[in-house]
């Protein structure tokens, strides 16, 4: 198992501080907690109601762009809450990229509450979760962006897929084989729509016994929705996964067989991608070995 992806850029709080004190000196005195030092992004709170997003790596530059352009249009239309910008930061000489500001949405990532769920809870996530993908997957405009590892027909990203399996593990080959089966299926012959592109546990907030928000959509895209609905595996327990996609179907005429084993090969992909490059991160291991185990008991 490989570490994720090296920064190009170390950001410490003084240097979100100093970014704060040229570009919105207003929120320069705010407390500033880092609350994760992902893939992409570091992310970081500013008093009580924002959340500082911060690119570690060139390549999430142009994915922070894409927020600040699309999610102002896309958050009227969802029916659950969206970190959409609400300030933007530029680059300067001490730090090369773009950043935003977004509200600060309260709960906990699904990876670490969904635990205590009862089978009612689970099934209302279901719901929640359908009725957001329904929302969100509308056909999308030719300037969308794109992105050549989500949304796209699976032999696109065979190569990826076969350098994560070989890192992978022991259910590699398992994995491969639904992937196959999803390169086998009839392909998403429709219009690209809308994909958050990212939808697993620790990108969804947990309030109450529900979801509370949809997060990080840093690899925003348009293309086929099997990619989004790989969550289904990531996130429940076989039960409310049959709640799930009957809700989706009431959504999404364009739902059927062949989107469900696109979306099962999807899941496998993801699944790989986190059992592959996850030694210095024990969350996304256990959503990549949870899924490897919710795919296999089917």
């Amino acid at each position: 198992m490989a570490r994720m992806p090296a920064a190009d850029v170390e950001i410490t709080t003084d240097d979100i501080r100093q970014l704060l004190a040229e570009q919105h000196p207003d929120l320069a005195h705010e407390p500033i907690t880092v609350l994760a030092n992902g893939w992409d992004n570091v992310m970081a709170r500013i008093g009580d109601g924002l959340v500082a997003r911060l690119p570690r790596r060139e390549q999430a530059a142009a994915l922070v762009h894409a927020e600040q352009t699309w999610l102002p249009e896309l958050a009227p239309r969802l029916p659950l809450p969206i970190p959409v910008p609400v300030r933007t930061g530029v680059p300067t000489p001490g730090y090369p990229y773009p950043w935003s500001l977004t509200p600060w949405l309260p709960g906990s990532p699904a990876v670490t509450a969904t635990g205590e769920f009862t089978e009612a809870d689970s099934h209302r996530v279901a719901t929640e979760l359908a009725a957001f993908l329904g929302a969100l997957h509308r056909p999308a405009p030719t300037q969308a962006p794109r992105n050549p590892f989500r949304g796209v027909d699976l032999p696109a990203r065979r190569p990826l897929d076969e350098r994560n399996a070989a890192s992978a593990g022991a259910s590699a080959g398992f994995l491969m084989e639904l992937i196959d089966r999803g390169t086998a299926a009839e392909p998403w012959a429709h219009e690209p729509v809308w994909l958050h592109g990212d939808l697993h546990p620790a990108n969804l907030l947990i309030t109450g016994r529900g979801i509370g928000a949809v997060i990080d959509f840093g690899d925003l895209t348009a293309g086929d929705p099997a990619t989004d609905l790989a969550v289904a595996w990531m996130l429940l327990p076989a039960p409310a996964r049959a709640r799930f996609w009957a809700e989706y179907a009431h959504r999404a005429p364009l739902s059927g067989k062949s989107l469900e084993i696109r979306a099962r090969a999807w899941a496998a992909a993801f699944a790989l991608v986190f059992l592959a490059h996850s030694a210095d991160n024990p969350q996304m291991a256990a959503i990549g070995a949870a899924t490897a185990a919710a795919l296999g008991s089917e």
